[in-house]
């Protein structure tokens, strides 16, 4: 009732309990927003966080990214193409436009990929291998590279030479999947994903990268596994199709929606008979076709590699050519624009066409050799020349841009080698097939029908089989089914690719894994079933005995030999030198960490400070910090800290290319400092500096002394308790197989817990090759036949010969 009487007279206690409801009511609303707020938040975490949203955000993504490229791509051959047609009738200007275009577009690609990201160089997927199995190579899955490889690839293509865009998007694919996921991990505040994990990664983005290229999702999945992965994991074997699939369509559908195509079609269109592809007597010519390129393939990589050793070897030219970069581009690009100028020798083989172009025509259903008014067959017209035969054409074609595209593809550009070697193929398919069509006019009898000759087939035959034999990989096949939407051809075709491998396997290596060995990556090379004697070969037999090692009672003087003796990236921890009992891992970072804490020029403040008091150096102090020797004294501590910390990075620097232990390095004089740790803190400079002063170089060595005398604490850094361990009587299969699965790229060998060795890539890499010296020697063409002739005539026993390889 007083209340009543109180909101009607309008007292304040009535105003002040209305609007103490009303902000009660504001905060339960505000709370309420607040719980949705942070549901839906955590609902929209979680969906980031699945699998199927990763997928679909990376396939549109890179659908996206590789319509781009094929659109500014072919808007810059046709702009090239429209200049060339613009100053028709003056053979001057029309070999200055085409020598100029291509020039200016190889040599900016080159020029950014060498400001932004030197990575960006090459094919990538050589680089993808090492990273998959377990390597670590530093800026090759960054932003940087992404933009580098993304421009540099779209300027290399639209200059119409033979480059692939394969193997480059392939990296690009695989960087965007990294990025891509570590920003969804980011956003959700997921951990970062263990090593299987981010090799699924990398995997499904290697499948991404082929699928959205070439509109291919099934190939797509399977080149990835064939060529990047050395065992794959079958639970991403979902993630790889719905990605791919995903890419693939959008991919299509964009160039429907630009209006490159009528319909969803395959990326080459073809029209081939569906009802009786092929007779059973054309198996021979398939089968004819599938071995010639075989050997031209390895002849391909043989080439490709001879090329790049040839640039890497030190004379005259290489040491010009590594000191400006860009004059190797720029012949190159000369060399090869001006043999294919088209009113020059370009006009016999056919170079007026540009890479598309060329496949569409050897892919098409006329029979040249019949054909006698070319006029009406298209861009297959160009393959006609007056008073020359359409073989002869065919085989200028093949040579010339057979050592054209293995000298191309060695130029400081984004660039790879499918598409050049696609086409090289498809040339010496249809090459055997118009000669089938020539030797048999009418066609081939079989049961009373007759069935004619088609060379379009011949040529998607040999296009499969001659990138098989370069890639050594068999979903090619599969490529060529999806490519050209005919999937009747498979059984001579699988025929064709399987023969193709069997030659270029037993000649060379994959151009992948060429390039692989060339730049020395940490990969190891399969272990052939054929390879017997090595079945028998046992950890024991090729591990590192001579260990380095970091004991709980090491001091920080062992710490600092340590460093300069070796250039390890990780050291056994052990519990004393006698026992030698692996407890752990040590990181040299952390290593490095311990000693830049004690033995260093902000360390030593406190000491200075306290010699000072018990010395009683107050007066002497004064001095010190006033006049011209407080400034020259200070100069001379400064100069031989930094000269000595230099020289002692250089000493202790990483360098992972060759994991076993160099040569001890020569101990320090005793009338130095060692200085390594010098570095002084920021925001500390000037005190450290006034600190310092008030020590002689004397002082300071004989502090530095006691200071390495002391023990370690090792409380303070990270180790790692479960390194991997392998006992003596491991197999090398046994130990391949781990190291393959688990990403190793070192294992400790042990004896009940004692350490006893350490076995790393090198030695695994040595053993498989059959010799323990560094790098790699390929064998040249037809080794395996010679070395097989020579092992015959000299009686040799089989265990001899292969430790001779």
């Amino acid at each position: 009732m007083s209340h009543e009487k109180n909101e009607a007279s309008g007292y304040p206690e009535a105003q002040s309990w209305k609007s103490q409801e009303a902000m009660l009511g504001a905060r339960t609303e505000v709370s309420r927003w607040r719980a949705v707020k942070n549901c839906l938040y955590r609902h929209l975490v979680k969906v980031l966080g699945e699998d199927w949203i990763f997928l679909l955000l990376l396939g549109a993504l890179m659908a996206l990214v590789s319509w781009a490229m094929d659109f500014i791509g072919s808007r810059g051959l046709r702009f090239y193409k429209y200049l060339f047609a613009l100053v028709e009738g003056n053979i001057g200007l029309q070999y200055l436009v085409w020598v100029c275009y291509p020039l200016a577009l190889i040599l900016f690609s080159s020029l950014f990929c060498q400001i932004v990201s030197p990575q960006a160089v090459g094919s990538g997927i050589p680089e993808l291998k090492t990273i998959i199995r377990g390597a670590v190579l530093h800026e090759y899955l960054t932003l940087r590279t992404f933009v580098a490889k993304t421009v540099g690839l779209t300027v290399a293509l639209s200059a119409g030479f033979p480059l692939g865009k394969e193997g480059p998007f392939v990296h690009i694919a695989s960087i965007c999947a990294t990025l891509l996921n570590q920003l969804l991990c980011f956003i959700s505040g997921r951990r970062e994903e263990p090593y299987y994990l981010r090799a699924d990664i990398l995997t499904v983005g290697c499948a991404l990268g082929i699928s959205c290229c070439f509109g291919t999702p099934l190939a797509g999945v399977l080149f990835s596994i064939e060529v990047t992965c050395s065992h794959f994991g079958v639970r991403s074997y979902w993630r790889g199709f719905l990605g791919g699939a995903f890419s693939a369509f959008i991919f299509r559908v964009l160039s429907v929606w630009v209006k490159d195509t009528v319909t969803l079609t395959a990326l080459f269109k073809t029209n081939f008979r569906g009802d009786i592809p092929f007779d059973l007597q054309e198996m021979p010519a398939f089968a004819i076709i599938g071995i010639a390129s075989g050997f031209f393939g390895a002849l391909f990589v043989y080439l490709n590699r001879q090329i790049i050793v040839f640039m890497r070897k030190k004379n005259f030219v290489t040491k010009i050519l590594k000191k400006q970069r860009l004059i190797y581009p720029a012949v190159v690009t000369f060399v090869l624009a001006t043999l294919r100028f088209p009113p020059g020798v370009g006009q016999f083989f056919g170079a007026g066409l540009m890479p598309r172009e060329t496949i569409n025509s050897l892919f098409d259903n006329y029979t040249w050799t019949k054909t006698i008014d070319p006029r009406g067959l298209g861009n297959s017209a160009q393959w006609f020349i007056p008073h020359l035969n359409i073989f002869i054409v065919m085989a200028l074609y093949f040579v010339m841009h057979f050592w054209m595209a293995a000298l191309a593809v060695t130029m400081p550009v984004p660039c790879g080698a499918f598409v050049p070697v696609f086409n090289l193929g498809a040339v010496l398919g249809r090459f055997v097939g118009e000669l089938m069509a020539l030797l048999f006019p009418d066609g081939l009898v079989s049961n009373g029908n007759l069935y004619h000759i088609l060379p379009g087939e011949y040529a998607v035959i040999g296009a499969a089989a001659m990138t098989g034999a370069v890639t050594h990989a068999v979903s090619t096949a599969v490529i060529c089914f999806e490519l050209t939407g005919q999937i009747s051809h498979v059984l001579p075709m699988m025929v064709a690719v399987i023969l193709a491998n069997m030659v270029a396997q037993g000649l060379q290596p994959s151009l992948y894994d060429s390039i692989i060995q060339i730049k020395k990556l940490p990969y190891l090379p399969e272990l052939s079933w054929s390879s017997a004697n090595k079945y028998n070969i046992q950890v024991g037999d090729i591990m590192v005995r001579d260990v380095t090692s970091i004991a709980s009672t090491s001091t920080y003087g062992d710490l600092l030999h340590v460093l300069r003796q070796t250039k390890l990236k990780f050291f056994p921890f052990v519990d004393t030198p006698d026992t030698n009992t692996l407890l752990g891992s040590i990181d040299r970072t952390e290593v490095e960490g311990l000693l830049q804490r004690r033995i260093s020029a902000y360390r030593r403040q406190p000491a200075a400070a306290a010699e000072a008091d018990e010395e009683g150096r107050n007066g002497e102090t004064g001095a010190s910090f006033t006049g011209e020797a407080e400034s020259s004294f200070a100069y001379i501590d400064q100069e031989d800290a930094e000269g000595q910390q230099r020289e002692g990075l250089e000493a202790v620097k990483v360098q992972t290319e060759d994991p076993r232990p160099p040569s001890p390095v020569p101990a320090e004089e005793p009338t130095q400092t060692s200085g390594i740790y010098q570095k002084k803190q920021k925001g500390t400079g000037q005190v450290a500096s006034r600190f310092e002063e008030m020590l002689t170089l004397e002082e300071i060595y004989r502090w530095e002394q006691r200071e390495k005398n002391v023990v370690v604490n090792f409380e303070t850094c990270r180790i790692d308790q479960s390194p991997f361990q392998l006992v003596e009587g491991t197999s090398l299969q046994k130990t391949h197989t781990l190291f393959s699965l688990l990403g190793l790229d070192r294992a400790y060998v042990t004896s009940m817990g004692k350490l006893v060795g350490v076995v790393a890539l090198a030695e695994i890499q040595a053993a498989i090759e059959g010799s323990y010296q560094k790098g790699f020697r390929l064998p040249p063409p037809l080794a395996s036949f010679r070395d097989v002739k020579h092992a015959r005539n000299s009686g040799r026993t089989a265990t001899s010969n292969s430790s001779g390889k």
